[in-house]
């Protein structure tokens, strides 16, 4: 019998049943960087299971948490930097690992809807590490813009012959998919630079790019022949990929890759958006590599242009005056040349360019939607990101 305020031998000591022990900082980032080697070695294997992939998104979730923590906290800035060195070195592991597998990949994206079990094991492994799991912050939808100023539009009179050739059938989108807004968990997350980075620096000798198709001749006119990497863009359309970031060095053929792909794809009505000293090459080129489709090129308020075409071509400069009309014309591809002009978001030019290849996406089940430029980057990743 023990005496009063004597711990009987043998007796466990228990905690009370809120308290928990809080790790050192050291501790998150071990537990951190151990999963993602876990998830490595699992992709390795060629065993990526749903477990597999839920681990890799709540890891992304808790990293992405932990960096904004690190950079939030007050402290010596000397020992902050070197936190955020090891998460990003986590972070690159990740990163490398999603190159490896689609699935993975496709977490990546930055309208990836989070799962609850990726909710759950990310509570449970922040309770295992000692921390208190917040609710969580839902990102707030992206601020719309504003609407353009509507006295300048302008309405070919050709378009509209076109929109009453048929007056008695109304379109019909209803086999498009709506898109409703989610919210946006992973935007703006630190995965993306090492990420990019990991498409041009492969670990362990892995090939830093996906394998391509083998080439096509199918869709090249008579008299005409494709280089093997133009062959290889125009098989994978034909395969059925419809999003491309195309950054062939200048002289290489990419008008013509991209005039093709929209054959391969059927992708027409089709809009071509480029500066204004390639709008009559752009014409020639289409008129070389698919004389069977008509072109057109907008000048100024689009009084010569024809509505009935194939192939509207016009530059970044007039779009503010026919962005009402080209909406609604129906496109079903939009190639978008010296995509570099628009890698600033916020200005006019791109806003532009983005709306109308969201009206295309509204309006089209799966188009065709292609960047084209010889200098992906101008300054920094930065850049590349937009």
């Amino acid at each position: 019998m023990a005496r009063p305020g004597q711990r009987q031998k043998g007796a466990r000591r228990t905690a009370p049943p809120k308290q928990r022990r809080v790790r050192h900082q050291d501790d998150v980032i071990s537990v951190l960087a151990r999963t993602a080697r876990e998830i490595e070695a699992a992709v390795l294997r060629g065993r990526v299971t749903p477990a597999v992939r839920t681990k890799f998104q709540a890891l992304a979730l808790m990293l992405r948490d932990e960096r904004a923590r690190v950079q939030a906290a007050p402290g010596n800035g000397s020992h902050r930097a070197e936190e955020l060195k090891r998460l990003d070195g986590i972070a690159a592991i990740l990163a490398a690992t999603a190159v490896r597998d689609a699935g993975l990949l496709a977490l990546l994206a930055e309208d990836t809807s989070v799962s609850d079990a990726a909710r759950s094991l990310k509570r449970e492994m922040m309770r295992d590490l000692g921390i208190e799991p917040a609710p969580e912050e839902i990102a707030s939808a992206e601020t719309a813009t504003a609407p353009a100023d509507t006295e300048s539009r302008v309405v070919p009179q050709t378009v509209i012959s076109r929109q009453l050739a048929n007056p008695f059938l109304a379109p019909d989108f209803s086999a498009v998919p709506q898109r409703t807004s989610r919210p946006r968990r992973l935007a703006g997350w630190e995965l993306l630079g090492p990420l990019l980075s990991s498409f041009e620096r492969a670990g362990g000798g892995a090939p830093a790019c996906m394998a391509l198709p083998a080439p096509t001749a199918r869709f090249t006119p008579a008299g005409l022949e494709l280089m093997p990497h133009q062959g290889q863009l125009v098989a994978a359309v034909a395969a059925g990929h419809r999003t491309f970031l195309l950054a062939d060095e200048p002289g290489l053929g990419k008008t013509a890759e991209a005039l093709l792909a929209a054959e391969a794809a059927n992708a027409y009505p089709l809009l071509v958006v480029v500066p204004n000293v390639v709008k009559i090459n752009w014409a020639r080129e289409a008129a070389r590599w698919t004389p069977h489709r008509p072109v057109t090129v907008v000048q100024g308020d689009g009084e010569t242009a024809d509505g009935f075409a194939d192939i509207v071509v016009l530059n970044y400069e007039v779009l503010d005056r026919h962005l009402g009309w080209l909406g609604d014309f129906g496109f079903r591809g939009m190639v978008v040349d010296e995509a570099h002009y628009i890698k600033n978001k916020t200005s006019q030019r791109s806003q532009h360019v983005l709306t109308l290849s969201d009206r295309i996406r509204s309006r089209t089940a799966r188009p065709l939607l292609m960047a084209l430029t010889g200098t992906p980057l101008i300054n920094d990743i930065e850049d590349f990101r937009a």
